[in-house]
């Protein structure tokens, strides 16, 4: 199978479902890590990782069939591929494009790394996180995570 350029496709096209485009090179299975993909579910799945791009260098795409992200999960996405784009695929043809964006303030997002913050009791209250230059800031123990932030999404 090949495009328009007559270049081969590394993935095939897919009816329905969602085409996560642009993730950072090596991210590909945090992103389905983020979406609770797992080889015990369901989903039919296509990944490719390190795939050359004229705007990144260097991207990952992945493609769930018969699945459309909710704003919810693509504002998770933000957090690890920033320059991600999400395409909803209906019929073989991209219904929607959009991208990510990092909301400024997470509420029931993240799970905060420090066992004694609040939110990580019995309490009746989400985890809530600022969005900073540096990462993320706990609002309850202003515990910063500036690494590795996809093990700690809920």
């Amino acid at each position: 199978m090949s495009n328009a350029a007559g270049k081969a496709l590394l993935i095939s096209p897919i009816r329905n479902g969602t085409v996560i485009d642009h993730i950072s090179a090596g991210e590909a299975l945090n992103v389905l890590k983020i979406l609770g993909i797992t080889g015990s579910t369901t989903e039919c799945l296509s990944i490719a990782t390190n795939v050359t791009s004229g705007r990144i260098g260097k991207k990952d795409i992945v493609k769930i069939e018969n699945r459309e992200l909710k704003k919810e999960e693509v504002d998770r996405i933000a957090l690890i591929a920033p320059k991600a784009t999400i395409n909803i695929i209906r019929n073989f043809g991209v219904f929607e494009k959009k991208g990510v964006r990092i909301p400024p303030v997470l509420k029931g997002v993240v799970r905060c790394p420090n066992p004694g913050c609040i939110s990580n009791t019995m309490e009746p209250i989400q985890s809530t996180f600022e969005v900073i230059p540096k990462g993320l800031r706990c609002m309850y123990c202003d515990w910063v995570i500036t690494k590795d932030i996809a093990n700690y999404i809920i």
